[in-house]
This record gives structure tokens, sequence and C-alpha cells, in this order.
């Protein structure tokens, strides 16, 4: 595509030569002649002059640039879209392949492909333009919406429901048991029916081998444009809110309930019936153990104030000496 033409899609204002070939995009460091980069961070400012691409999508323009420049309010987010521009996953053709299984009472929508080995239960409904990956398991009385797309080893179990435009990469679990079993008083465990269901709502992408557990009683829910990592637990009877973003390895136990707009670095830890209020981060390797504020940000295990949380580690290294010092002082006291 011609620079120009690629400024006319994201809407952006070219400053230098609009006739150049763009064949793709690539980060600074690896561009080459013919990429189209991104400068997000202006720390990152002085790198522009080594870079090999051709064109630059800034947030702002810069004086004395050596190459051509896309001058974009949301840099990151235009190098996504331009992104797109050059690559789109293949998709495969529409219609059931003979060597999936469908059941005779489900309802398929029009313009849906379903790959070999899939298994589509009774009573499914899926809508339009769905693509169903080979070995993809739709238990009994599922319902999902339009322009769904499930990978691979993805499962979706009895009665769970799923929204329009949701993405489940490979080996997804949505509606597994929840974990919950009660002591008899010989010391077994009695397993508890997990009889509610999980629902998942529009714009929802989960990513691989993450696993979404059906509630007890009622619902475990994945609100709107909520985006879930790999590797990640979200315990029965959990709501995570609009918009969320939770990172890999974090693990949520049962009932926690997350606000629209949460961030949850990797490794964080929730323990149970709980609240994280509207809007706040946590960060990596957090354990959290009770409410957090709307807006907070907090740290450590158990987790507090951020701002506190790097002043107690900065500290933490040094406590043998601060403890030596201690004692040398109770000693001339005493």
């Amino acid at each position: 595509m011609k620079l120009h033409e690629i400024a006319a899609a994201l809407g952006c204002k070219l400053q230098g030569d609009g006739e150049i070939e763009i064949r793709g995009v690539a980060g600074m460091e690896h561009a080459s002649a013919g990429h189209l980069t991104f400068l997000a961070n202006p720390k990152y400012a002085p790198k522009v002059k080594h870079t090999q691409a051709s064109a630059i999508l800034v947030a702002e323009a810069v004086a004395g640039l050596p190459i051509a420049s896309l001058v974009s309010e949301n840099p990151y987010l235009d190098f996504a879209r331009a992104l797109a521009l050059f690559y789109q996953p293949p998709r495969p053709p529409a219609g059931i392949h003979p060597m999936a299984s469908v059941a005779a009472t489900a309802q398929v929508g029009e313009g849906c492909s379903i790959g070999a080995f899939a298994a589509i239960g009774e009573h499914v409904r899926i809508g339009r333009n769905a693509v169903i990956h080979p070995h993809v398991v739709l238990y009994e009385g599922v319902e999902i919406g339009d322009d769904f797309l499930a990978h691979s080893h993805v499962s979706v179990r009895e009665f769970c429901r799923i929204g329009n435009r949701v993405t489940l990469q490979n080996g997804v679990v949505v509606g597994g048991d929840g974990f919950g079993f009660a002591k008899r008083s010989d010391g077994t465990q009695f397993k508890i029916v997990q009889s509610g269901i999980t629902i998942v709502e529009d714009d929802v992408e989960i990513q691989t081998l993450t696993s979404i557990d059906r509630a007890t009683v009622g619902e475990t829910r994945i609100k709107r444009g909520a985006k879930i990592d790999s590797l990640v637990q979200v315990g029965h009877a959990c709501t995570v809110g609009e918009d969320n973003i939770i990172c890999a390895q974090t693990g949520l136990a049962g009932s926690t309930v997350l606000e629209r707009n949460v961030v949850l670095a990797g490794q964080v830890g929730s323990s149970g019936h709980l609240t994280v209020h509207e809007g706040a981060v946590v960060y990596a390797q957090s354990g959290i153990g009770g409410d957090v504020e709307k807006g907070a940000r907090i740290s450590g295990s158990p987790a507090f104030a951020a701002n506190e949380w790097l002043r107690a580690v900065t500290a933490f290294s040094k406590l043998p000496e601060i403890l030596k010092t201690v004692r040398e002082l109770k000693r001339k006291v005493g």
C-alpha cells in the first residue's frame, strides 16, 4: 500500500512522501525498508534516527525526522489498525465438515464454518458467521451469538451462554465445574453439584488454556469487552467487569467481583467474596485479601498501596543491617 492510502485509512495526518510503498509493519528496532513503525512513548524518540523503517506513526509532529511520518492521536492503536491492513488470519470456508458431529436438534446460523471432529451437542444454538475449528466441543444447550471464533480444543459446557464477537483461543474451557466440596463427618469429601452456568458477554476474548468455572448456583459472568490472558483461573460465581484486563497465571477464588476497567497483572491471586472496584490496578504477583477501593493501585502479598509497597520493598533488603544496628543499640542502652 502507498503511505497516503494508509494515512487515509487510519485518519492520520501525513508528513513526507505519500508515495512510499509500505509492505508491512514492524517494531522500531526490527523494521526495515518498506515497513511502517510507531513511536508511542516519547522517551524512545532518540531511537528513531536508528530505525530502518520507511515511515513512522507518531503522536505529534517531530521536526527533523529522517523518515515520513503519520501523526496520530493514538500511535499504538493505529499501529494495531495498520497491522490489520496487512495481515488477517486465514478463515476456513463456510460449511460443516463431513467429519464433524452436529446433533439433529442443533441450530447453526448462516455462514458458519464447523471443522473436522468438532462436536455440537443437542439443542445448541449458534448465530451467524461462527468459525469453529477442529476438535471444539459444545455441550448440550449451549447458546452462542454471531461472529463466534473458537480455536481447536475449546470446550463450552452445558447450558452456558456466549454473546456476539467472542473469541476463545486454543484449550479454553467455559463452564467447567466449580471447585466445590463439602466435608462429611468421616473426613471424606462430598462433591457439590455445580448447577449454575457461565455467561460470556459480547466482545470478550479469552486466551489459551484458561478456565472459566460455572457457578454452584446462579452464574459466573464475564462482562462485555473483558480480555483474559492465558492460564487464568476464574472461579465459580465470579464476575469479571467490562473492559477488564486480566494477565496470565492469575487466579480468582469463588465470588470475586471485578468492576469495570480493572487491571490485574500477571500471577495475581484473589481470595473469594471480595470486590475490586472500578479502575483499580493490581500489580504482578500481588495477593488480594479484601476489597480494593475505586482507582487504587496496589501491590505485594498481602497487597497494599503500591507507592507504600515500593518503599517497603526497598527497605526489605536493608532489614539485616537495621536489625544488627538495633541489637547494638540495645546492648549499649542495656
